[in-house]
């Protein structure tokens, strides 16, 4: 039967019974079918002025976003409409400009069809909310929240994200690991996007909390992989196609790499995969990590930065918890430790690291102070839906502050900035019902430059 004929009999079915609404003459003039939302919306990052989000239709229908300053969406204002084709595998990425920074903003899907708005079931779509960044400079307290590890397979109800939600953070960072793709077959990077980004628990959260991500090495490719993957290429199209960070990599050098500023806070994401040597290779002046461009990359970001503090985020986790050929900046400790030592002389004050992977949450430090710069702190969250590993037992970082780490189950990282009085950062780690794995941890900015040993203060025993 052709779309014409099925038309024709939807329409005679329709008029025997009932009289066409606007509605129902739309869908009954349809090539498309009924217009809906199959994934989103997700919030992408703030800037003072605007914001992006990402969402994917069940057709090529046009989209609109309506928003405003007040939950009612009184005086709403309207985008353009955005058509959702084909090409994009119907995925659109609008973005909204000339907004107030550090407001409140309101805002709903709309779905056009023929012209017409469609409601969705005879109901419009949840309203969703955000914060435009505060100005550039300006020290506002906030909060960001992050993690990693999220494997459907292992967990599709991931109550981590209730959690999340619970928290309100202004930031979400997906540090890796976002999906367990495992294959190589680009299909299957889609599907296990599709269907992470589906999970009810993490529908508020993708609404409400803008999300930056980098990946780790089942969302590069297989388990532990390197710059070998013959499907490295396919992996960054896929991770464009699913996130919205600023920014990928470089003109010339390709990745999953970019920074971002918040206040007086700047972040700076790294790409631990796409030049990363195997693991096995002996370290030395010729490993990397992160290589040439991508290194020298870092180093500009934390040297220019006139931001209070500096985070430092990665898949990979910063300490030698691995060992030599473990999978971490373990088996690049001379790259790690150039980079280190550039801070020290370089006087980069305010350096906090992030990072994921170990399936269990952990806050270690590199006690740089012994080298004359300052203790760097490793924040690890891990997982957000994984098994948890004990392989923590044969594990040996600088200094493990917390022992044991948090073993029992799924944790989110927060990390709140206040700049009342001496500006600092508080880490803590959360479960799925909310509470802290550990009493939080405290970072004054006067901690974080060279001279200074503080390590000890944070040691649980």
């Amino acid at each position: 039967m052709t779309i014409d004929q099925t038309k024709r009999l939807l329409l005679k079915g329709l008029a025997a019974s009932t009289v066409l609404t606007p509605e129902l003459q739309a869908l009954a003039q349809s090539t498309t079918g009924t217009p809906r939302l199959l994934l989103g919306p997700m919030l992408g990052p703030q800037t003072p002025t605007s914001i992006s989000m990402w969402a994917m239709t069940s057709g090529a229908f046009d989209v609109i976003i309506e928003y405003a300053d007040n939950p009612l969406l009184t005086d709403a204002r309207r985008t353009e409409p955005i058509k959702a084709t084909a090409k994009e595998a119907f995925i659109v990425r609008p973005t909204i400009d000339a907004l107030q920074p550090n407001t409140e903003y309101w805002y709903r899907v709309v779905l056009l069809l023929n012209g017409r708005e469609w409601a969705f079931e005879g109901q419009t779509m949840p309203i969703g909310r955000w914060r435009t960044a505060p100005r550039l400079g300006s020290k506002t307290d906030f909060t960001v929240g992050y993690g990693s590890c999220a494997n459907y397979r292992y967990d599709r109800v991931q109550p981590i994200w209730n959690a999340v939600a619970q928290h309100q953070p202004e930031l979400f960072f997906n540090l890796g690991d976002n999906i367990y793709s495992d294959a190589f077959e680009p299909f299957v990077l889609d599907f296990e996007y599709q269907r992470q980004r589906g999970v009810a628990t993490y529908q508020p959260v993708a609404r409400n909390v803008p999300q930056l991500a980098i990946w780790d090495d089942h969302d590069f490719g297989l388990n532990d992989h390197d710059r070998t993957n013959p499907m490295k290429e396919d992996a960054l199209t896929a991770f464009k196609k699913y996130w919205i960070n600023p920014s990928y990599g470089l003109r010339k050098t390709p990745g999953v790499f970019f920074d971002y500023s918040y206040g007086t806070v700047d972040f700076i994401f790294t790409d631990g995969r796409f030049y990363r040597d195997p693991n096995a290779m002996p370290d030395g002046p010729e490993k990397t990590f992160l290589g040439k461009e991508q290194l020298e990359w870092v180093k500009d970001k934390l040297k220019s930065s006139r931001a209070v503090f500096k985070i430092l985020a990665c898949g990979s986790g910063w300490t030698a918890n691995k060992g030599p050929t473990g999978d971490a900046w373990s088996s690049a400790m001379t790259e790690r430790n150039e980079l280190f030592n550039f801070i020290r002389d370089e006087k980069i004050e305010g350096v906090l690291l992030i990072s994921g992977d170990t399936h269990i949450g952990e806050f270690n430090c590199i006690p740089w102070s012994d080298q004359g710069g300052y203790d760097l702190f490793d924040l690890v969250s891990s997982p957000l839906s994984s098994r948890q590993s004990h392989s923590w037992l044969k594990r040996n970082p600088e200094i493990r502050l917390r022992t044991p780490p948090y073993t029992i189950g799924p944790n989110a990282g927060m990390l709140r900035f206040t700049f009342d009085g001496e500006p600092s950062a508080t880490w803590w780690l959360v479960k799925p019902d909310g509470n802290q794995t550990w009493p939080a941890a405290t970072f004054k900015i006067s901690q974080l430059k060279n001279g200074v040993s503080s390590w000890r203060q944070y040691k649980d025993d």
